[in-house]
């Protein structure tokens, strides 16, 4: 993350809770569900991790987290809670019928599908 702060403000925009038990100025540990968490780190933080090079997220993807929504509205909710905190529109629509999804760039350029799967039509 570019901005710790920032990138904080824009999760919680979308709905997201933090654990303070694991944030500092270095990260913080986003709740996504019960089961589910997501670190967040500064640059520079995350570099102690690993010896490559940090993606540059205006030139390339890294990564694609998908996130399960328990319905088309809950789809579209979200994405537009991430437009509407700065987030950008990445790629269109899917809808394969079972399944609907939207994309969206946070605010340091990293994807993330919101997905809903009917499987009860299977």
């Amino acid at each position: 993350m570019r901005d710790l702060r920032k990138s904080i403000e824009f999760f919680s925009a979308l709905g997201f809770e933090f654990n303070p038990d694991f944030t500092d100025e270095n990260a913080t540990c986003m709740v996504v569900s019960d089961e589910a968490f997501v670190m967040l780190l500064v640059e520079e933080f995350f570099k102690s991790f690993s010896k490559r090079e940090i993606a540059d997220t205006a030139a390339s993807s890294e990564v694609i987290m998908a996130i399960s929504a328990g319905g088309r509205s809950e789809v579209d909710e979200l994405v537009d809670k991430a437009l509407a905190a700065g987030g950008q529109a990445a790629g269109e629509v899917m809808d394969e019928g079972f399944m609907y999804s939207r994309s969206f760039r946070d605010l340091d350029g990293h994807q993330w599908e919101v997905v809903h799967m009917d499987m009860s039509g299977q």
